[in-house]
């Protein structure tokens, strides 16, 4: 700690380096219980690293609106028996930091799926369709799929296939898409691979959101470096993930993490039986399976379940006053839905 503290004192780091120094002392007073200087150094290192990084909440907000607005139920009812009939994908969604990682390791551990990685395929075609309407915004792709016929929408699920055949390993008949940002693609997902399988990983408001506020991501995750940025873009998924359930009710399955937490079996049954899957003792035992996880959460799931992640917000709690205000009655309903 003093010599990091002696470096973060000196003038001759960039401030990527400085970042990543901040980042490191969090972790280390945090480790030593003193969370009044963890969260003095993780504020800091997230206030520096957010002037680097693009980031719109009010933009994110507006997304996520239009995509209620495109995906309505008539629109859907109205592509009904489009898209690849294949049922091999499994994807699971949902904000990072949530458990997702943890439902890849248990499904993976299953004899007949394979996982993989977070894979990009579903968000390049967002934006290639994007570019396809002539738009720098990801969202307006929903204007350019609503042309689509059904051919090319069963086209589109024939490339998605083909996209990610270079990242299986196995002839598995079922294999994992654990891209948490996703949940901005239901509505793409659903008509492209109808009999796809569509796991939402839900984690408490406040302890999802403060793990992403003391992650250092390489990249992708802007809306992470604001505690009240990471409050919005958790209140925008909610009610977008309950549009969906209203617009297609049945077809995502949620799992919340503190269920899974406290009884892991009776959730890790249901899972499996929403993938058709039946149960396998190995699921149990997820962490004995040697594949590869990359990952913030790779030691995690090489351990059996623990109560410690659930608790964690609780010591930071005097500073998450911003994050509270930005959640709003999100927070008081979980884990159901205001």
């Amino acid at each position: 700690m003093a010599a990091m503290q002696q470096q973060i004192l000196g003038d001759n780091l960039t401030k990527d380096d400085r970042v990543q120094f901040e980042f490191a002392m969090g972790k280390a007073a945090e480790d030593a219980s003193d969370y009044a200087l963890s969260f003095q150094h993780y504020s800091e290192g997230n206030s520096l690293y957010r002037e680097t990084v693009p980031y719109n909440a009010e933009g994110n907000s507006e997304r996520t609106a239009r995509l209620k607005s495109t995906f309505t139920a008539q629109f859907l009812k109205d592509r009904v028996g489009s898209g690849h009939d294949t049922g091999a994908p499994i994807f699971i969604v949902g904000l990072p930091r949530s458990g997702s990682t943890l439902l890849e390791q248990i499904l993976a551990s299953h004899s007949l799926v394979e996982g993989t990685t977070e894979l990009p395929d579903i968000i390049s075609m967002a934006l290639e369709m994007s570019a396809e309407g002539e738009s720098k915004e990801i969202s307006q792709y929903s204007d350019v799929l609503a042309t689509k016929s059904c051919e090319e929408l069963h086209e589109l699920g024939a490339q998605y296939i083909e996209r990610t055949r270079v990242h299986r390993k196995t002839d598995s008949p079922f294999f994992i898409d654990k891209m948490p940002n996703n949940f901005l693609h239901i509505g793409l997902i659903h008509l492209i691979l109808p009999n796809a399988k569509i796991i939402d990983a839900r984690r408490h408001p406040l302890g999802c959101c403060l793990s992403n506020f003391k992650q250092y991501y390489a990249r992708g995750q802007n809306f992470s470096y604001s505690l009240s940025d990471i409050g919005r873009f958790y209140h925008d998924y909610v009610g977008l993930m309950a549009h969906f359930d209203a617009v297609l009710p049945g077809r995502i399955h949620r799992v919340i993490y503190e269920d899974t937490v406290e009884n892991t079996e009776a959730q890790v049954r249901k899972l499996l039986a929403y993938c058709q899957l039946d149960f396998e003792p190995a699921c149990l035992r997820f962490f004995e399976n040697q594949r590869g996880v990359r990952t913030a959460s790779s030691e995690q799931v090489r351990q059996p379940i623990y109560r410690q992640g659930m608790e964690q917000w609780v010591s930071f709690e005097p500073w998450l006053g911003p994050l509270k205000d930005s959640l709003g009655s999100v927070l008081s309903a979980y884990p159901g839905v205001p």
